[in-house]
């Protein structure tokens, strides 16, 4: 049993958490302003890629960051010109999206690189490890929360961020205004359009930093699908916190915590096969206890408003 929790499984689940957390973020803000984002697991590979591509050509981690948020934010421009000037269902658009983003994916990186399945440059550098003064002296807290890349920490600031956005600033009681009640939200002279462009715009950022924490952060390499279904999660957390940051943070760690402990099951001789569907088991069960508290119910009002 010790070998199973211990310190460095909770500090493991602290850096896989952070990709669910940031998408789930982005999709709390598309569901904000009345937009149900299937289209995160998209938004989250093409993020993973382009951070290695802009790895590659700049040898630099924060220009290709950079490189990464603009081609992101171009894919959800996209899916917010389909849903919201269009009309298109969302639901559709965003799972167009992700197909897009797996066939482009996979078509580049046979391109770019002349590769099949996985590009990795041991000459590539990663995202640094931040070893925080003092926290990293405290016992317990600092094998927790101590060595880990800048954007695990910067999950954890923007989701305080975001809920003094949404419940302590005017701007950002206009921003639930527009997604709660389009139509009396424009009576007062809310421009509810612009608010879901930037809410997409928000998202696609969000999204390319959790594609770039997979592919810079945890290793230093892509893989064909590598998001393997972390952006549906980032889906389900989304819906299990009612799209409220704290609420996304808890369902966050939940299902990251889960993802660490099936690793952690597979350096006990359990059955690879077993281990790799744990977090998936919980987000169905997760999906399943909470479908009254507004997975499905949200889900139906964003494909109906779409229409």
């Amino acid at each position: 049993m010790d070998q199973l929790f211990d310190l460095a499984l909770f500090n493991s689940a602290l850096r896989i958490l952070t990709p669910i957390l940031l998408a789930a973020l982005g999709g709390a803000l598309c569901a904000r302003v009345g937009l149900f984002n299937v289209g995160l697991e998209g938004l989250m590979l093409i993020g993973a890629f382009t951070a290695i591509v802009g790895n590659h050509y700049f040898e630099n981690t924060f220009l290709a960051i950079l490189f990464a948020i603009v081609c992101v934010c171009a894919f959800s421009l996209l899916f917010a010109y389909l849903s919201i000037h269009l009309q298109a269902n969302v639901i559709v658009v965003g799972i167009a999206i992700n197909f897009l983003a797996l066939g482009l994916t996979t078509f580049s990186l046979r391109t770019i690189f002349h590769v099949k399945g996985a590009y990795y440059d041991k000459e590539m550098v990663g995202l640094p490890k931040w070893n925080i003064p003092l926290i990293k002296d405290i016992p317990v807290v600092g094998d927790i929360f101590s060595g880990h890349s800048p954007l695990v920490y910067l999950s954890l600031v923007l989701a305080g961020l975001l809920w003094y956005y949404f419940y302590r600033t005017v701007n950002g009681f206009r921003f639930l205004a527009a997604g709660s009640n389009p139509l009396a939200a424009r009576t007062i002279g809310i421009h509810v359009r612009r608010y879901q462009y930037g809410a997409m715009i928000a998202c696609g950022v969000l999204c390319a930093l959790a594609g770039a924490q997979l592919s810079l952060g945890q290793v230093t390499m892509f893989t064909e699908g590598m998001t393997s279904g972390r952006g549906f999660i980032a889906l389900v957390a989304t819906m299990l916190g009612q799209s409220g940051p704290l609420g996304v943070l808890g369902a966050s760690a939940l299902f990251g915590f889960m993802d660490a402990f099936s690793i952690r099951l597979q350096g006990v001789s359990w059955p690879s096969h077993f281990t790799q569907m744990v977090p998936y088991v919980v987000t169905i069960i997760a999906m399943f206890f909470f479908r009254d508290k507004g997975f499905i119910k949200d889900a139906q009002n964003a494909g109906s408003s779409s229409r």
